[in-house]
């Protein structure tokens, strides 16, 4: 079943809710995963993002979100002008990926901490977005549901102790997905939930012992 908003798309400022509101939402989710202000962004384009980023405002619209503007922000049309002023040192490049979504974006941030995000996303139509990387990580994260991302040990009962957790606290798993490089080593889980994390319940969370960083994302 199609809602309104998969029918007659998103509140938007753009031609197109592919190339301008869904990559809106691509360089929201990768500002919001960095957790910092961005001072460089390094994102490549493949497929018809590539091909028509400059005249359907891609390019405009990912450097958009990356500064913290929503799909329907007026200051999109001069999100270029407001990066430079801002200090955001940012470079396109056109790339040819394997087997990507026609709309993708790889989107590489440096945060005012140093800290770093390598995001790669696709627009898949209607606004729509699919996070389908975080740092060498393969995910699925579409922004539609409040997130807590977590990178950890991968050892025996670590899911457990953080879902007991958000089950002490009556937060419901929407979906959940686990991802890692090898066994054994780090691995990268991410619950999308019915709700918001509090601040009380994330600060638990990062303090499970095999836990090394987490972090909560809100619905975008």
């Amino acid at each position: 079943m199609h809602g309104v908003f998969d029918i007659v798309g998103p509140v938007m400022i753009g031609p197109s809710s592919s190339h301008t509101a869904g990559a809106a939402r691509l360089g929201l989710m990768a500002r919001k995963i960095l957790g910092e202000p961005a001072v460089r962004a390094d994102i490549n384009l493949h497929g018809s993002f590539a091909q028509t980023y400059r005249g359907h405002g891609t390019d405009k619209a990912l450097i958009a979100g990356i500064l913290g503007f929503t799909p329907d922000d007026e200051r999109i049309r001069d999100a270029l002008t407001i990066a430079k002023k801002q200090g955001l040192d940012y470079h396109f490049q056109k790339v040819q990926l394997e087997q990507a979504h026609p709309n993708t974006a790889v989107i590489h941030l440096i945060g005012v901490t140093g800290r770093t995000a390598r995001v790669r996303g696709s627009s898949v139509g209607g606004g729509n977005i699919r996070i389908t990387n975080i740092d060498g990580y393969e995910v699925e994260l579409t922004g539609m549901y409040p997130a807590l991302i977590t990178i950890h040990h991968d050892r025996p009962g670590v899911i457990t102790k953080v879902t007991q957790v958000l089950a002490r606290y009556e937060v419901n798993i929407a979906f959940m997905r686990v991802s890692r490089h090898s066994r054994g080593e780090m691995a990268m889980m991410i619950l999308e939930l019915d709700e918001p994390l509090s601040d009380e319940v994330l600060d638990e969370c990062r303090e499970v012992y095999e836990v090394e960083h987490a972090f909560a994302i809100p619905a975008i």
